[in-house]
């Protein structure tokens, strides 16, 4: 038998209780019952922040893992899911290799080349990306010890150091392409891609991906819509938390996968 839940740390009764303030917490447990994934939460936000009438975007956040929210050109989220790993691999390697947290400016990867056929072969083998969406999937997944894991056989296999990164970064972006070929272009045909997260300032990944893309694809940044990447998830809790005080349905069923439009979170009053 198949169970679903999540764990959601802070209750909002004990925060109220112990601050005086009234608190809104929990957003995911709804959205479960109504037989949703409980995420993604962002793609609500995206489709207030971003959702203009115009031509179908797409909202991409390369943190550890990707993510992206489909727009619709009537300015809906009409398709929202993780599309793999983003930062996560590449970062653990540098660690590893470096002694770096990240690739600054991708120039590790830039000054490596890639091994196309264990590329080739990794891509083949990961069963997630022929995963329909909607699906989630975090560092249970794409985790630290396969990243070490990967270094370990690619440095036995006599890879250089720089191979290895630049290898990583190209699995990252095509593992991000396959997704949008496979389950995004035979609905939208995407032509701009709207970037946040780590990973938007790394030119050599967003290179690999505008190149792999097949057709032209504009690139452009959260600031360049007034709204600062830094602060997005910031943004997200504060518009749930507006929209769970007054009531307003605040999950995207088409993308989290349930049933029907919900007001998520608990809201506990101070007083």
């Amino acid at each position: 038998m198949d169970t679903t839940g999540t764990l959601q740390l802070g209750d909002p009764a004990y925060v109220a209780a112990l601050t005086g303030v009234t608190t809104v917490g929990d957003f995911r447990t709804f959205d479960l019952a109504c037989g949703g994934q409980g995420a993604p939460l962002l793609s609500f936000a995206d489709e207030v922040l971003f959702g203009k009438r115009g031509e179908p975007c797409a909202v991409l956040n390369l943190g550890g893992i990707a993510n992206l929210t489909v727009i619709s050109e009537e300015g809906q989220a009409v398709m929202a899911f993780d599309t793999g790993p983003a930062n996560v691999l590449i970062d653990e390697a540098m660690r590893k290799l470096y002694g770096q947290d990240f690739d600054q400016d991708g120039k590790v990867a830039l000054s490596g080349t890639v091994d196309q056929i264990r590329l080739k072969s990794m891509l083949e083998q990961e069963s997630y990306f022929k995963m329909p969406p909607p699906k989630t999937t975090g560092r249970e997944l794409f985790s630290k010890a396969r990243a070490l894991a990967l270094v370990e056989e690619w440095t036995n296999a006599d890879l250089a150091p720089a191979d290895i990164v630049a290898t990583l970064t190209a699995f990252t972006a095509h593992s991000l392409v396959q997704n949008y070929v496979m389950h995004i272009k035979p609905h939208y045909r995407l032509r701009k891609l709207i970037l946040g997260g780590g990973g938007a300032y790394n030119p050599v990944l967003l290179d690999m991906i505008k190149t792999n893309w097949g057709e032209p694809v504009d690139l452009l940044m959260h600031e360049d819509f007034g709204v600062s990447a830094k602060f997005k998830e910031a943004l997200l809790f504060a518009l749930l938390a507006y929209t769970t005080y007054f009531g307003v349905p605040n999950n995207v069923p088409v993308c989290t996968g349930a049933k029907r439009r919900v007001c998520l979170g608990k809201l506990v009053r101070s007083n």
